[in-house]
């Protein structure tokens, strides 16, 4: 039998989720059907303070959590019990997964700065670092010939040009999630300046601009990674009059083979994500274009697990405990 392994869940709040979506609680339950123990906390719960003087005389810092062990089932309305609330040393546990949504902030930059003072002691999944330097939309720009036409700026400019370039595009917040604040503006839309006004109004990011992808119509496919290899994937569909396609919007899942195409563009960025330690991963790929990696909190487990009868949270808990060498 493996070796029991501690595990802190660093999620949103167990009452909030999906049962029948969520990656987070399938990868809970598979944890606790291998006899690993599991505690649940809030990234808001989180405190790093200074520990204990090692006999070297150097203080160090240590990272701990308002946490609770949690048990977890797949029944709707009562899917956890919670035990006693703990002040939890995360260095002493085996795994923490990092698992609140985005968006993409400083808070939540924050949190990775904090996780860095346990890992690898403590295995993150995914790598606080990595995921730090590694924001969906930005990490695939390193993959220039798998993308479509792609630009992020805060140029008025440079965006009039590409748009006067590729005509129908998309624009896309940098560190958003679930489609959310995604536009796409067709050759004859007069509201792109509108837009743009209101974005930088109240924010001082650039925006992402693809070249619209006509492909997109027959799905946006999420195909998932585990240590850089790609194990299976799920078509999402954009609902009628619709320009995005994910599932927090409406659109429909459906049952999607892996093309030689998508084990093309799983070949070129597996290694990558392999080295840094990225263990979960989730890509979109429309036609034959890469358009983001997801390393923060990624899903699509349970949509391949019912169209496909494959659970791939047992090949991500399978490379966790061999390197905990469970």
């Amino acid at each position: 039998m493996a070796r029991q392994l501690k595990v802190a869940v660093q999620m949103d709040p167990m009452e909030t989720i999906n049962i029948d979506g969520d990656s987070s609680f399938a990868l809970m339950l598979e944890a606790q059907a291998r006899g690993h123990a599991l505690w649940h906390y809030e990234v808001r719960h989180m405190a790093l303070r200074e520990g204990t003087q090692t006999p070297g005389g150097k203080r160090e810092e240590r990272l701990f959590a308002r946490a609770r062990p949690v048990t977890v089932q797949r029944k709707a309305g009562d899917h956890f019990t919670f035990g006693e609330q703990t002040y939890l040393d995360l260095g002493t546990m085996d795994v923490v997964l990092m698992r609140q949504d985005p968006p993409f902030d400083m808070a939540y930059i924050t949190a990775t700065h904090l996780l860095e003072h346990i890992h690898p002691k403590t295995l993150v999944v995914n790598d606080p670092a990595s995921v730090r330097n590694a924001p969906e939309k930005l990490l695939v720009t390193h993959f220039p010939d798998l993308m479509p036409p792609t630009m992020i700026t805060w140029d008025l400019e440079a965006i009039r040009s590409f748009r006067a370039e590729y005509k129908d595009i998309i624009v896309k917040p940098l560190f958003g999630n679930g489609g959310a604040g995604v536009f796409r503006i067709k050759p004859d839309d007069e509201n792109l300046a509108s837009l743009l006004e209101m974005h930088f109004a109240r924010s001082r990011e650039p925006l992402m601009f693809q070249r619209y992808e006509p492909r997109v119509r027959q799905g946006d496919k999420r195909i998932i990674l585990v240590d850089g290899v790609a194990m299976g994937a799920v078509n999402r569909v954009p609902a009628a009059g619709e320009a995005r396609s994910n599932m927090h919007v409406g659109g429909r899942p459906e049952k999607s083979p892996l093309t030689p195409r998508d084990l093309e563009i799983c070949a070129a960025i597996g290694p990558t994500l392999r080295d840094q330690g990225l263990i979960f991963v989730g890509i979109d790929v429309i036609g034959d274009y890469l358009t983001e990696i997801n390393v923060t909190s990624p899903t699509g487990l349970q949509e391949v697990a019912r169209f496909d009868g494959v659970h791939l949270e047992k090949a991500i808990w399978d490379s966790i405990e061999a390197k905990r060498g469970a």
